[in-house]
């Protein structure tokens, strides 16, 4: 499957069915009750979002069942998204502080958001094999986002997901390990690791805020260095 651009891959992979399991679930998310119930649900392979001159990648696991797969843009209308727009807000990589709809004019500075599996999986938790499917999306898009300096991998499924594409671009992988705050030069691309925003992470203390945000203060000194 060949693409010229990244808007070109996006239209052709809204209509990506290749996983049924995945399919039949992001479908039945519309149908559950709840605070959502009703609503007119996404229920689509989401797109990435940002420029494709962005500096920095940030890549998540995948769009939230009421989130992204409800909105139809990544990283928006949940506590993940609020969290991580309001960090991008915090270090002025984003005009707005939330991210609720995809009208709701919000602007991301030489970042481009995107997710390692463009649909959302029962339980978060995908298989290899529909991760390997949404592969072929994720290495054009990498391929394709020619000014990368940094890519922020938020969580070890996004962290593999990564590696698997510097593998693929025959780099030796072998001492790149996982760890919050962690990074690594490799493919002349600084890889920043970080805990995933979840709600889980964020209620626990596993990730904090502050520590977040000094990540990203980072990256962005190192991405306009």
């Amino acid at each position: 499957m060949k693409f010229s651009s990244i808007e070109e891959m996006n239209n052709q992979m809204i209509n990506c069915k290749l996983c049924p399991r995945i399919v039949k679930f992001r479908e039945e998310v519309a149908r559950r009750p709840g605070r959502f119930y009703g609503e007119d649900f996404w229920s689509k392979p989401v797109p990435g979002f940002g420029s494709p001159d962005a500096k920095l990648l940030i890549l998540g696991l995948a769009p939230a069942a009421t989130g992204g797969n409800r909105t139809g843009r990544i990283f928006t209308g949940d506590r993940t998204a609020s969290f991580l727009i309001s960090s991008l807000y915090a270090v002025g990589l984003s005009n707005k502080q939330d991210s609720v709809s995809k009208n709701d004019g919000l602007v991301i500075e030489d970042t481009y958001l995107t997710a390692a599996l463009k649909c959302v999986p029962p339980g978060d938790k995908p298989k290899r094999e529909e991760l390997l499917n949404c592969s072929r999306y994720l290495y054009f898009e990498l391929d394709n986002l020619k000014n990368l300096l940094a890519v922020l991998v938020l969580g070890k499924i996004a962290f593999d997901s990564y590696i698997g594409y510097l593998k693929y671009k025959g780099y030796n992988t072998r001492d790149i390990k996982f760890g919050n705050g962690l990074f690594y030069d490799i493919g002349g691309i600084r890889l920043f690791c970080s805990y995933h925003p979840s709600p889980r992470n964020v209620n626990t203390g596993v990730l904090k805020r502050e520590e977040f945000i000094k990540n990203l203060n980072e990256i962005k000194v190192y991405i306009n260095r």
